[in-house]
């Protein structure tokens, strides 16, 4: 199968939806009415209310709402083969997903723009309006957390632990490079390294890499290395070798540019040059490219020490990030940030679009893999139902843009015809940077995919099957080299899988284009650090708009203990709660995996988005127009059905695994981080599904008593 059909059928359909359901859902459904004078002019205050252009509203809420999840979620996904995720995408985005984002946002902008706890209070009753406070915090929380790892894995470095017993035979032909310092003992091993498991699985490293182990205190600087293969050209690890993955200084110093960019946008759209949005645009778009291209300078040079971050290195600065742009004015860093973000992203996701076309890349991933489609893949231990549908959310339906859409947009909408296009129109286009996503992931050689995708630390578990699939063999040595000299073997988390995906589709549409008028392995490394660029400025944007987000939820919380709380500009209650929320998805990035957090935010999300259809269900039903109730109450039941599905396989499977293993390894500690891990994870999810049901039930007697009301008052008059 090649991508080309795929993606104009795909386009077909969202242009439809956009022409046809939107309309109706604008006309007969939320019953938009120009006349009505928005919030953004009622309550501005200059601050958080804010009447703003529709286009430029547009661009922040599609930046705020397209983080990591449609981006990553389809990568990931691949695991179950490329059709059930394309399938899932489109149905729900076109039915679902837009549906929920639109009749929030019309339900918080009728509402003074209401957080959707809020209207849970005011809509269904008190007990759901305190559980839905309570629950959406967590899910933000958990959401951050879920789109920061992906930044981290993406740009910090790592060190792996390398199992002992694992015997690396080096080709004949070959030399390791031995080094030390004060601390440790180094090996340099060549490409085509044979490296051994101890379970005996097998797999041969394409390209050089260096393993560490630390000397002892009072070692021999004189004595030999134990990793010397010696004579015999082998090397059997000892106990405590580790294998480092250099953070990227390229993407760390474009990214890090994207903020004073942001900063002088905004002054000059809001100060300097009052309105000019086409001219901010235009120069915000031509120095984040030119901070793409710099970066090509860092790697080497007297830079790079302070842009090559560790993994715990690049979590502060995220933190500091995530701090700094919540408490900042909206129109300071937020609006100009996002719009430039959602300028550069929308224009990529058309770039790619015609790069796919042009280039019609074969589909090398399976349409089903039955290899992982029933359970036991790297990232979902379960089947394609329930997982797929966990995997990708945010692509197709996601809770979490219900909080955009009654938090930060909601406040700056100037017209209720304006919510179409940005409820209903922003999230069509997520849907299709999601497909975009998948068919890049899809592309990439099979070998090339998993070695990217799998930890290092667990290759063996998964060696054999992949030389069932033939997908033993990868060219990671000359990708490599291609994309500047990048490290990419266990770069787990997706986002460096898209980004190198996306480059060779760019590449070859450019093969094309130019017909071998140009050098393209001198440019693919810049089209691979644009995709990171591209990546990381998605989720970023999600990072401030979702820190800002709970900080509101967290003050609306703490103000019915002290009052103060509840007065967004209240400066002492805006720097605590954004402290605390901060330190919050912080902290579970700090001691959690991408394998650990993306089921649990998935979960979380979509369980979420279940509370979002009943809000708005009760919203319709309540305001007479409960005849359309279907239009939310089916994609409700579907995503309900996968979502306690998912939370009670995670819980009874991989977190509970994380809890005996925590208690067995850590030999009956209470403060083992696994078993704490394992705690944490099951209480997160167990409050969602609680959550839910009480929201639920609420929700549902509601609707029984509105109906039941109707009923007897038409009998009177009858």
């Amino acid at each position: 199968m090649h991508a080309m059909p795929l993606i104009l059928v795909v386009l077909c359909c969202l242009a439809i939806a956009y022409r046809f359901y939107s309309t109706f859902l604008a006309a007969k459904v939320a019953v938009l009415d120009d006349s009505r004078t928005t919030p953004a002019y009622t309550l501005n205050d200059g601050q958080n209310y804010h009447p703003t252009h529709k286009w430029v509203l547009f661009g922040h809420h599609f930046a705020a709402i397209s983080g990591a999840g449609p981006l990553i979620g389809p990568v990931l996904a691949i695991q179950f083969g490329y059709l059930p995720g394309l399938v899932w995408i489109v149905v729900g985005v076109c039915l679902a997903g837009t549906v929920q984002d639109m009749l929030v946002l019309a339900a918080s902008v009728r509402r003074n723009g209401r957080s959707l706890a809020e209207i849970a209070r005011a809509e269904i009753g008190s007990l759901a309006g305190t559980t839905a406070s309570v629950a959406i915090l967590f899910v933000v929380i958990i959401a951050l957390s879920g789109l920061g790892v992906v930044v981290v894995k993406a740009l910090g470095g790592e060190e792996i632990k390398l199992a002992g017993g694992t015997k690396f035979e080096i080709p004949a032909g070959s030399d390791a490079k031995l080094w030390s310092d004060k601390t440790r003992d180094y090996a340099t091993l060549p490409a085509n390294t044979r490296i051994v498991y101890p379970n005996s699985a097998e797999v041969v490293r394409s390209e050089p890499f260096t393993i560490a182990r630390p000397r002892a205190v009072d070692s021999d600087p004189r004595s030999g290395s134990p990793l010397d293969p010696g004579d015999a050209h082998a090397i059997a690890l000892p106990e405590g070798v580790t294998q480092g993955v250099p953070g990227s200084s390229w993407g760390t110093f474009t990214i890090a540019c994207t903020v004073p960019i942001a900063l002088f946008i905004g002054l000059y759209m809001y100060k300097i040059r009052k309105g000019r949005v086409v001219e901010a645009s235009a120069i915000g778009a031509a120095a984040v490219l030119a901070a793409t291209v710099a970066g090509n300078w860092i790697p080497g040079s007297s830079l790079e020490p302070y842009f090559q971050w560790s993994r715990n290195e690049t979590i502060w600065a995220l933190c500091g990030y995530g701090f700094i742009a919540s408490v900042l004015p909206v129109w300071m860093l937020l609006c100009p940030r996002d719009y430039l973000s959602s300028f550069l992203k929308i224009g990529t996701v058309a770039l790619l679009v015609g790069a796919v076309i042009v280039a019609n890349p074969k589909l090398e991933a399976p349409m089903v893999n039955q290899h992982f489609a029933s359970g036991g893949g790297p990232y979902f231990s379960g089947a394609v139902f329930p997982f797929c549908f966990i995997c990708i959310m945010c692509g197709a339906i996601s809770g979490f843009h219900a909080l955009v859409s009654s938090g930060t947009t909601p406040k700056m909408i100037s017209n209720e015809s304006d919510i179409r296009l940005i409820g209903y129109g922003a999230m069509l286009i997520e849907g299709l940077v999601g497909i975009m996503a998948l068919i890049a992931a899809a592309s990439l050689p099979q070998g090339d995919y998993w070695a990217i995708n799998i930890d290092l630390s667990k290759v063996s578990l998964y060696a054999d099957r992949l030389t069932q699939m033939d997908a033993g063999t990868d060219n990671l040595a000359q990708i490599e080299q291609q994309v500047g000299g990048e490290a990419l073997r266990g770069r787990t988390g997706g986002a460096v899988t898209l980004a190198v995906g996306m480059a060779q589709i760019f590449r070859d549409a450019m093969d094309r284009v130019a017909g071998g008028a140009i050098n393209l392995e001198s440019v693919i490394k810049y089209w691979y650090h644009f995709a990171i660029m591209f990546e990381a400025l998605f989720i970023l944007t999600t990072i401030d708009t979702g820190t800002r987000i709970a900080r509101f939820l967290l003050q609306e919380a703490l103000g019915k203990v002290y009052p103060a709380f509840d007065r967004t500009d209240w400066l002492p209650g805006t720097v605590l709660s954004t402290a605390l929320v901060t330190a919050g998805w912080g902290g579970l990035i700090w001691t959690g995996s991408i394998e650990t957090i993306w089921p649990m935010f998935g979960i979380a999300n979509q369980m979420l988005a279940v509370i979002a259809l009943a809000v708005v269900t009760t919203v319709m039903i309540n305001a007479g127009r409960g005849r359309y109730a279907p239009l939310t109450i089916l994609p409700m039941l579907f995503v309900i059905s996968t979502t306690l599905t998912a939370g009670y396989q995670m819980i009874t499977g991989r977190f509970m695994g994380l809890v005996n293993d925590g208690w067995t390894i850590g030999n009956h500690s209470l403060l083992n981080p696994m078993l704490i891990q394992g705690v944490l994870n099951i209480a997160f999810t167990v409050l969602m599904i609680g959550s839910v049901i009480v929201i639920l039930s609420q929700a549902i007697t509601r609707w029984l008593s509105v109906v039941s009301g109707v009923t007897a008052k038409m009998a009177e008059v009858d």
